[in-house]
């Protein structure tokens, strides 16, 4: 199993991002996942740079492979552009570069007043602008009338020798069924064998399978349940929540029925090898190919040493 770094850009300046992905490359961490908001999800979290800028920036302070997780390619930005920053992107990485695309939630597509909607529309609309990425990346002008996207005489002139992987994010079964058929890789954030069992049967096949999960790194496991509350108290959300609500004081709003105990599901508290190991050997028992932490609260730099002391090499 490839084990990778959760860059949360909800939580980090731009700076600290760029720190903390030169910090997991000398760690020994594989890979990068880092994440696309417009919005954090509640207001201690506190922050949200343009994801394209910090991915450009990522190719000149390591080189580790980066993947989305996820971009949603629909509402905020239209896939024609997508199209084009993640062909730039896949240009600076030397190719290591994956798209992880969803349906995204209102917290971040809502910005320009559309209507949010339903998820079978989103997921139509996932499918269509996938189309157009793909077509985009074969180099030739391309126009399509379709649906939901409209694309004139455009080409792509800066590409990749080969157009980057797209890896699909799904939890229900619809989703997964579409990532399955369209996608050349899974996303989830959910040790569900169920959940990958499907997406391999339905069309999946062998292809990479990508999860992540949380932790809060500190010197005791209630202390870091603390710092995991403050930060993430919209973890604890339940059900379609966190893909219909549309700020983040709706999220905190939300977050007030969450208890602290609840995150320890969510989350890996404190500082114990064990703890991570066992929560990496449920991705791995689900059949994951690869798992990618964040570490959430200031002692990120407490998560890299015990990865690189102790968790990478008992895994290696």
């Amino acid at each position: 199993m490839k084990i990778g770094y959760f860059l949360s850009s909800e939580e980090l300046t731009p700076a600290e991002l760029l720190e903390q992905a030169r910090g997991a490359e000398r760690a020994g961490f594989e890979a990068l996942w880092i994440s696309d908001h417009y919005h954090p999800w509640v207001d201690a979290q506190g922050q949200s740079p343009f994801v394209w800028s910090m991915i450009g920036a990522l190719s000149q302070v390591c080189s580790l492979p980066v993947t989305t997780a996820v971009t949603c390619p629909t509402v905020r930005i239209h896939p024609a552009v997508i199209a084009q920053a993640a062909a730039t992107s896949a240009v600076l990485h030397g190719g290591r570069f994956v798209l992880g695309v969803g349906t995204g939630e209102a917290l971040n597509e809502h910005i320009f007043g559309d209507a949010w909607p339903q998820a079978d529309v989103r997921l139509e609309m996932l499918e269509e602008a996938v189309e157009v990425l793909r077509a985009l990346w074969g180099g030739d002008f391309v126009s399509h009338h379709g649906k939901h996207y409209t694309v004139e005489q455009a080409r792509i002139y800066t590409l990749p020798d080969t157009p980057p992987p797209i890896y699909v994010s799904g939890f229900g079964p619809k989703a997964i069924d579409l990532a399955a058929r369209i996608g050349d890789g899974y996303v989830s954030t959910m040790p569900d064998g169920e959940m990958v069992r499907r997406f391999r049967e339905n069309g999946g096949g062998d292809k990479p399978c990508q999860a992540g999960f949380k932790a809060a790194y500190a010197d005791s496991e209630d202390e870091g349940m603390r710092i995991a509350y403050e930060r993430w108290p919209n973890a604890g959300v339940p059900g379609e929540l966190s893909q219909v609500l549309p700020s983040p004081r709706h999220f905190e709003q939300a977050s007030e029925l969450v208890k602290p105990e609840m995150l320890k599901e969510a989350f890996v508290c404190g500082n114990s090898a064990d703890a991570h190991l066992e929560m990496i050997d449920k991705y791995a028992k689900a059949g994951f190919d690869e798992v990618y932490v964040a570490n959430t609260g200031p002692h990120y730099q407490g998560l890299f040493d015990l990865y690189e002391r102790e968790v990478l090499p008992r895994l290696r």
